[in-house]
């Protein structure tokens, strides 16, 4: 496992050193951070259709990095991801992740993102990275709950829908050698481990369609979040490390009752502050030889985003776990004799 991390999504903003990527990186390095998370919608930390085509210029981001003593952990995608399949009740609310002259054309605006994902197969790969982060985007989210009544086949046809809309952009990945990193998120048509088999079964076990595991959005669905990696290991190609807190009362629970995060049972947290158990986790995916980084994610409704960016990188770094190139008890062990394994079984007395 490699890290600490940092997705830089939350922390770019219009005020140095949040503005530019070389002023995050040092701003990150300083707090102990390794690697970074760089979404590809933000034109002020890279110009993404440029790394596609030129492996100069990813040079260059690479050298911004390793100045602080960073690199790159992956690029993210998951604006673009999420508008590659959007049902039109959501139409208005994410036409914001889109450019200006998409804005308003379902059709114009998924093809964008369908590029968008094609050039950062390629970015990736230019950069030397083999995992990317996304969102599948959803068709079928709006029936989530079976009331009213599914009609007999629409779950099937809507992620045939879907699978046709990655089917290419996974070929794309297949072909850079990077691994489609889908987090697993309410909104989402992958959801949960039910809905990313039915994903992964419609695009015939594509081997780049693989699972950014997070968490936190298991926990608020009260679903088992250690199960969750001992199932899905092997499709786990990347890690969000993101607390959060799921505390019900007689008024709300799950589905939060339309109130604010403040507000909410299912709460994000700053980590260390939530309910997640992170020695469980990092034991399991260190078990299952998870090779990838971990990376925070702060998303919180108390804390104060630099706080609990300063506070990441030192929890990170005290739950990953360097493996034993021994057992325990080896210094009461002895070399192998075939005789006396016998004899201790009884067979040749």
């Amino acid at each position: 496992m490699k890290g600490p991390g940092l997705f830089l999504a939350q922390f770019a903003g219009a005020e140095a050193p949040f503005n530019s990527l070389p002023g995050m990186a040092e701003w990150a390095a300083g707090l102990g951070y390794k690697g970074l998370q760089v979404p590809t919608t933000d034109p002020r930390l890279m110009d993404l259709a440029l790394a596609a085509e030129s492996r100069d210029y990813c040079q260059q981001l690479q050298g911004q990095l390793a100045e602080h003593g960073l690199e790159f952990s992956e690029l993210s995608t998951h604006l673009q991801g999420q508008l590659v399949a959007v049902h039109p009740a959501y139409s208005d609310l994410f036409d914001g992740f889109a450019p200006p002259a998409v804005r308003g054309k379902p059709a114009e605006r998924t093809a964008w993102a369908v590029e968008q994902l094609k050039l950062a197969a390629r970015a990736s790969r230019n950069l030397g990275l083999d995992a990317h982060a996304t969102f599948s985007g959803a068709l079928l989210w709006h029936t989530m709950y079976p009331w009213p009544q599914r009609p007999p086949g629409l779950v099937e046809e809507g992620f045939a829908e879907l699978a046709r809309r990655w089917q290419p952009i996974l070929d794309a990945f297949d072909e850079q050698g990077v691994d489609l990193c889908y987090e697993i998120h309410p909104g989402e048509d992958l959801h949960d481990g039910a809905s990313f088999e039915r994903f992964l079964a419609a695009v015939d076990n594509h081997p780049r369609a693989n699972i950014l595991y997070d968490p936190s959005h298991l926990l608020l669905q009260q679903l088992d979040y250690l199960a969750f990696v001992d199932i899905y290991h092997e499709r786990i190609k990347a890690f969000h490390v993101k607390d959060a807190e799921f505390n019900p009362d007689g008024r709300s629970g799950v589905y939060g009752g339309y109130q604010g995060w403040l507000d909410r049972p299912g709460r994000f947290r700053s980590l260390g502050d939530g309910q997640i158990d992170f020695r469980g986790i990092f034991s399991r995916l260190v078990r299952h030889n998870y090779e990838g980084w971990a990376v925070l994610e702060w998303e919180c409704c108390l804390k104060h985003p630099e706080d609990g960016a300063a506070e990441g990188a030192p929890f990170i770094r005290e739950h990953m776990i360097r493996t034993t190139d021994r057992a325990f008890d080896d210094f009461a062990g002895a070399d192998t004799d075939l005789a006396r394994n016998r004899r201790i079984l009884g067979l040749d007395a």
